[in-house]
């Protein structure tokens, strides 16, 4: 049974870090693509960092170097470092994970039915 568990969200200040977990079981995180994920009630939920199954990570273009993904394959554990934080960040954010390579784990808006397995999410409020 895949199963996805973020932790780390929080209300911060504009210019704040937080550092977002997401533990995973069912899936290994070495061998295939994860993601993370924000959403906005009324909006599309979006990709906003990638890693593949090599390691590579890829960014949406509004990141402009604040967010950082990273995985520890022997704790199956997926990361995103999010720094300089902004109000326009407020959202919830989810861990995603995709079997293989990556695909439906895209950066942008995501479609519902993508082949995409996230776990419950974790607010993170950014206060100007």
């Amino acid at each position: 049974q895949v199963r996805l568990e973020e932790s780390g969200g929080g209300s911060v200040q504009a210019g704040g870090s937080l550092r977002l977990s997401c533990v995973v079981s069912g899936y290994a995180t070495s061998s295939n693509c994860m993601g993370w994920f924000r959403q906005i009630p009324g909006k599309a939920r979006e990709g906003v960092a990638i890693i593949d199954t090599f390691g590579s990570a890829t960014y949406g273009d509004f990141v402009k170097g604040r967010f950082t993904i990273s995985k520890d394959n022997a704790q199956n554990t997926l990361y995103l470092q999010i720094d300089g934080l902004r109000p326009e960040d407020t959202a919830m954010y989810y861990c995603g994970v995709e079997g293989g390579h990556c695909s439906a784990v895209r950066l942008g808006p995501i479609s519902p039915g993508a082949h995409i397995t996230y776990g419950q999410g974790t607010q993170v409020t950014v206060s100007a």
